[in-house]
């Protein structure tokens, strides 16, 4: 007979490390998460902010219990970067950027 018992963390560990790749990963998330929540009741009081309010109805108080509710409703989610191929596509844009400008510079002025 297998019997739920109440943890600290609602939802459980084993639920929200199904929705990551790693612990790292999840404490990561709902650390950068949790920040963000705080700062959006923090910026209440200066009316509209740029920080995103609290996706899922909760009634934790705490930013890291929401954050990890969040995850938990994959709300948030998260996603990686190979170092390599985030070199490549930075090239790429630096390349076309500069291949903007090469055109502008050829560009005749037409006012003369």
């Amino acid at each position: 007979m297998t019997e739920s018992t109440d943890t600290m963390i609602t939802p459980g560990l084993e639920d929200l490390l199904s929705k990551v790749d790693s612990k790292f990963t999840l404490v990561s998330l709902a650390a950068m998460r949790s920040r963000q929540i705080n700062s959006y009741y923090n910026q209440l009081d200066g009316g509209i902010g740029s920080v995103v309010p609290p996706q899922v109805a909760s009634v934790a108080r705490k930013p890291l219990s929401i954050a990890f509710e969040e995850i938990d409703a994959d709300k948030i989610t998260f996603e990686r970067f190979d170092p390599e191929e985030r070199a490549r596509l930075e090239a790429e844009a630096l390349a076309a950027a500069e291949a903007d400008a090469a055109m502008l510079e050829v560009v005749p002025d037409l006012e003369a």
